[in-house]
């Protein structure tokens, strides 16, 4: 009778220790609290503004399921997609494409519906995997392959990416069109309460049949590049010859310029002082004359000449000039030159 008693007292208290044991949760901030009883929804606790101590009735009566509140990323598996060549130029070209994922739980009355639909983050990321990588593949397939690949050093690529990232997840065509009315990210929020918060595309693999076509495109556009930088090259350095050039004629022209006028200055300089000497002796100047010519015809050579002793030329030498005397220059006469160059003799 005792030991029933003891056992039932121990019953009890089993069942209070348990029953205060399950009668209260915490919610942290990064994670959202699903409360049910006997499976069914009761309330949803969201941890950003809802953090803390929480009591409910003891386990089965409700029971909490947690679920993480933060942002989910997860990787796509890699696919091999055809590209489009709309202008027929080349037949269409297969990509291997690597893609990621951002998702979250969109709030806390989407939590319900998660749990419903979904139940785990792993089964969410099967359904969003299969249906992203379905849209993925019917968007590469209307893009060129030059839409994907460029080895430009502008934004324009980053640009394309935003395009693609936005259609895929809003269904906005390129020319600005309305969303579709299967946008996966509307989907997402209204089928599944998921947030789609962002697509990426981390790699594009090349198969052997575009990487040649890749490395041809790359080669032909450096080739154009460089042939531009020489063009430019050359058309600036026929500019920086004919500039030289233009200058050098200015340079030479000033100088010829300058020094014609210089010469033409000391001719008439020169003219103007064999004047003055011819003015003030002429006989004298004469003189000066004749021996200029000798020093010309007897200067450096070897030659045997014949002199006629009837040329005038040569009078000066056969007939040297006497010195005048002072008588007949009257008192106090001033010497001439040719006087001071006989009385020198």
């Amino acid at each position: 009778m005792r030991l029933r008693y003891w056992l039932l007292l121990l019953l009890v208290l089993g069942i209070g220790f348990w029953a205060a044991r399950t009668s209260y949760f915490t919610v942290d901030r990064t994670e959202f609290v699903y409360l049910t009883q006997f499976g069914e929804p009761v309330a949803s606790f969201d941890g950003e503004t809802e953090a803390g101590f929480h009591w409910k009735l003891p386990w089965p009566i409700q029971s909490v399921q947690r679920i993480d509140h933060r942002l989910q990323v997860f990787d796509l598996p890699e696919t091999e997609l055809l590209t489009h060549d709309a202008k027929g130029k080349t037949i269409d070209k297969t990509l291997t494409v690597g893609a990621y994922v951002c998702w979250r739980i969109a709030d806390k009355d989407g939590v319900d519906q998660f749990i419903r639909t979904v139940g785990t983050p792993e089964k969410a990321q099967e359904i969003l995997g299969q249906r992203i990588s379905s849209r993925l593949g019917a968007e590469i397939s209307k893009m060129p392959v030059d839409q994907l690949i460029n080895d430009a050093p502008d934004a324009r690529i980053d640009q394309r990416m935003d395009q693609l990232r936005d259609r895929l997840l809003d269904g906005t065509a390129e020319k600005g069109e309305p969303a579709s009315d299967d946008q996966l990210r509307a989907l997402a929020r209204k089928a599944y309460g998921i947030e789609l918060v962002d697509i990426r595309l981390r790699r594009f693999n090349h198969p052997s049949g575009v990487r040649n076509e890749i490395f041809n495109r790359i080669v032909s556009e450096r080739n154009e590049k460089a042939r531009q930088y020489r063009n430019d090259g050359m058309k600036e350095a026929s500019n920086i010859t004919s500039l030289a050039q233009r200058e050098a004629r200015d340079i030479e022209t000033e100088a010829k310029s300058k020094a014609e006028y210089l010469r033409k200055a000391a001719d008439v300089k020169a003219d103007e002082i064999r004047n003055q000497a011819h003015s003030k002796d002429r006989e004298f100047y004469a003189f000066l004359q004749k021996l200029r010519t000798y020093q010309t015809i007897l200067g450096d050579t070897r030659d045997v000449l014949l002199l006629s002793g009837k040329h005038e030329l040569f009078d000066m030498l056969l007939k040297p000039p006497k010195p005048s005397s002072p008588e007949s220059k009257g008192p106090n006469p001033e010497p001439t030159p040719m006087s001071k160059s006989g009385g020198g003799q």
